[in-house]
């Protein structure tokens, strides 16, 4: 604070007639016959003297403004108080010159405490016996103000409003002194900005945003006026009712007259600007996430909100947090990219429109940094009036029986996130990468090769007789969506047909436990109770046999970032909502950089990646692709892509994940009301999962650069290969013997067209080589030669689904 130069004089005048006007007021009050007395003034000299003279200035609540990625576009604002401090130099003069009119005339020619108008009051006061008049200067009012946002309790608060001698005294005696500490522009920029002016508008910012939707610094003469006027009374002179309106037209025109005589004006200024009709915009600046730009984004801001109620930076609990939002004057730059976020609204909205049941949700992460660039959903973010509701009778048979409203159109619930009770979906065959990622890392190249037949029988326990049961067993049978899918596979067409009998006996051989940790270590998080007790530890984990099948529930938004961590070379960035947060200094904090760290081996995400590709249409020079379950995305986007389709059983939901280099987008279509839906969710056909991320993915890179993914390299490609042993036309149990001599896992397989004759081995699949254990199948001949141009053992099969 910079101190004034005070004449020394004066500044001893003011305080000993202060004092003396002190005893004056206290004797008045309690012995009204002795109140002009000298013992009167001898103790209110006394008294006011050993009052305090330190006060505390604390900063007024501020609002905190959220922005859109590219830190222009407004997101949302979040405030207990609507109030942004400004420098005086960014109001307009006539404001300043309009509030003195009103409220202290004197404003530049006292010490802070107006003697004059102390005594004047007074006598006044005394004459008639109850209060008429104030003596309060905007110092003192500036104190009171000041000392009410200080308190740190209750009643402090209600000590620094209350009218009584004590409360003027002590007023007065911090005037004096604020006086002496700061310069009169300081105290009245700090008046400005700390007064409140009523419909949610404290400071002259918010009143200036409020009333007339503009920034201070181009506020009228009329418009000041009004706004001066209205300080001493916000609800009387409250312009925005029509009780108020007239009385508000009469203050800002006494305001004017009063502006003439301290010659800040011309009668002439005075007149036109009381010819203007009063209009005012009666905005109200949105407060939370209910009240966003656009609508679509509220889900986003929901996000953030959670975000910032988690991170301690921001206070010990969550009461600090929320207060720190709300009242410290942020400016956030959110990591929402509006090019992205409106790419999958419309890709939403053009497959499964807003008001159907079920929930068409997308949600896309940049690789590398964790930065969510869209949420999008086919809801409206708002809680349902339950006056007026608009929300349909639940799709869950109990909650229908009850006739209880279901969650859609109209929901705050996070259903892309998680959190509350939302723990997510199931997201079906996606979670085949978790089980390639661990194979990678513990040894398994990609070649690996396991003969996949129609069921296959495992070694993880299941209640006996349950459909997951091998019949008479009590041990896990999965089986594949197609009999297609049969024979040998290796990562690449297991990954693109989605085979499950090649997964399951994958995750068997590496651990589920493990596939389970790969999973953790990119981002999976397990909300669901049942899940949770499975991930919890080692030994649960090892008996989790279908997790390989995406029986786990996750949300969009781990799914896509589970996937970007692969496309970031394995390294794992927390989902977080924000680029840039600065303080109401404009200080940078660090908090809002991204939060990564290398989870997966490099090698291991990249051929993860290499065998993603197959089902989404693409191949590097080292994939071996076969079966392609969304073959048309690598078409449709126009870039380099991988990922993975997903489906529950019963199809009671679907999704997929699509990643660039730069993107990833993940999607899930399911009834958030009820889990066991009798509804098929699909696909590829109209209203399916596909087009919505595919479209959202192609819409968001329209004019970025196509990167490449790098290939892997080395033996995590085709491990330790080996001659497989030529058993054509040999009797198969030689055939057998010599495969499983040579260090391979020899299976017999299917009977195929050959030139060997009937019930001798026709050749291998694999031929010519594999890896070291890998699985090796004999064919067997059926004596029928082959047609031409046909496919021999080993050869090219149909996709599976």
């Amino acid at each position: 604070m910079r101190k004034r130069d005070h004449n020394v004089f004066t500044n001893a005048a003011s305080l000993l007639i202060c004092g003396l006007l002190a005893g004056v007021v206290v004797a008045a009050a309690a012995f009204p016959a002795v109140a002009m007395s000298g013992l009167a003034a001898k103790a209110g000299s006394e008294t006011f003297d050993k009052l305090p003279t330190e006060l505390t200035v604390k900063k007024a609540p501020q609002i905190s403004y959220l922005y859109a990625s590219d830190g222009k576009t407004p997101l949302a604002t979040m405030y207990d108080e609507n109030r942004r401090d400004v420098p005086l130099k960014d109001v307009a003069p006539v404001v300043g010159q309009a509030l003195i009119a009103a409220e202290d005339k004197r404003f530049y020619e006292h010490n802070g405490v107006d003697v004059n108008g102390v005594a004047r009051a007074f006598v006044a006061n005394n004459q008639a016996g109850v209060t008429t008049q104030g003596a309060s200067t905007l110092t003192m009012q500036y104190v009171r103000l000041t000392i009410a946002y200080s308190a740190t309790h209750p009643q402090d608060v209600v000590a620094a409003t209350e009218d009584t001698s004590a409360r003027k005294l002590r007023e007065m005696r911090y005037a004096l002194q604020l006086d002496a500490d700061l310069s009169k522009d300081e105290i009245l920029e700090g008046y400005l900005n700390i007064a409140p002016f009523g419909n949610g508008a404290y400071g002259i910012f918010a009143a200036s945003q409020v009333y007339f939707g503009k920034h201070p610094k181009n506020l009228k003469l009329e418009e000041a006026a009004m706004l001066a006027g209205m300080v001493k009374a916000p609800s009387d002179n409250d312009p925005t009712t029509k009780s108020g309106y007239p009385a508000a037209l009469e203050r800002r025109n006494w305001v004017l007259d009063q502006m003439v005589e301290t010659k800040a004006i011309t009668p002439e200024d005075a007149a036109k600007a009381k010819a203007i009709k009063l209009v005012v915009k009666d905005k109200r600046t949105p407060n939370g996430c209910v009240d966003v730009g656009k609508n679509d984004w509220g889900f986003f801001c929901d996000f953030f909100y959670r975000w910032w109620m988690q991170q301690e930076t921001f206070g010990r609990t969550q009461y600090d947090r929320e207060r720190r939002l709300k009242s410290g004057g942020y400016t956030v730059v959110t990591t929402l990219d509006a090019k992205t976020q409106k790419a999958a609204k419309d890709a939403v909205e053009r497959n499964v429109k807003t008001g159907k049941k079920e929930a068409m949700m997308v949600a896309a992460v940049e690789p590398g940094t964790g930065r969510v660039r869209a949420l999008a959903v086919n809801r409206n973010y708002k809680l349902d009036d339950p006056n007026k509701p608009a929300n349909k009778i639940s799709t869950n048979p109990a909650k229908k029986k009850k006739r209880i409203r279901g969650t859609y159109p109209n929901t705050t619930n996070p259903l892309l996130t998680g959190g509350g009770d939302i723990t997510g979906f199931q997201a079906g065959s996606t979670f085949k990468i978790f089980t390639v990622v661990a194979a990678l890392e513990n040894g398994y190249p990609l070649e690996t090769t396991i003969n996949s037949k129609a069921f296959a029988q495992t070694k993880y326990i299941v209640e006996p007789g349950s459909p997951a049961a091998c019949p008479g067993t009590n041990k896990y049978c999965p089986k594949n969506a197609s009999a297609s899918m049969t024979g040998v596979h290796n990562m690449w067409s297991a990954f693109g047909s989605s085979v499950n009998t090649y997964f399951v006996p994958l995750q068997e051989r590496v651990g589920a436990a493990k596939v389970v940790d790969a999973a953790k270590r990119m981002g999976i998080t397990f909300r669901a109770s049942n899940d949770a007790n499975f991930a919890a530890t080692k030994q649960s984990a090892n008996g989790w046999g279908a997790f390989t099948l995406g029986v786990s529930q996750t949300t969009p938004l781990e799914l896509a970032n589970a996937y970007a961590t692969l496309a970031a070379d394995g390294k794992y960035c927390e989902p977080i909502p924000v680029q840039l947060i600065r303080d109401q200094e404009g200080n940078k904090l660090d908090i809002a950089n991204p939060r990564c760290s290398q989870n997966i081996k490099v090698e291991a995400a990249r051929a993860a990646v290499d065998a993603a590709r197959c089902p989404v249409g693409d191949n590097s020079s080292t994939s071996r692709c076969k079966g392609r379950t969304a073959g048309n995305v690598r078409g449709i986007v126009g870039k380099p892509v991988a990922g993975k389709s997903g489906t529950t059983d019963s199809e009671k939901s679907a999704s997929l994940v699509v990643m660039t280099k730069q993107l990833a987008v993940a999607g899930i279509l399911a009834d958030p009301d009820w889990a066991e839906t009798t509804q098929n969710m699909g696909h590829n056909e109209p209203g399916g999962v596909n087009h919505a991320v595919y479209q959202t993915l192609r819409d968001a890179m329209k004019g970025k650069p196509s990167i490449q993914f790098t290939p892997p390299g080395g033996k995590i490609v085709n491990g330790d290969q080996r001659s497989i042993p030529n058993v054509k036309c040999q009797p198969v149990q030689s055939a057998l013997s010599r495969v499983n001599g040579a260090g391979f896992e020899a299976e017999l397989g299917g009977r195929v067209d050959s030139d060997c004759p009937a019930g001798t081995a026709a050749g291998t699949s694999p031929e010519g080589k594999t890896i070291k254990g890998g699985a090796v199948s004999i064919e067997v001949s059926n004596g029928k030669k082959p047609a031409a141009g046909g496919n021999g053992p080993g050869g090219p099969r149909p996709p599976g689904r």
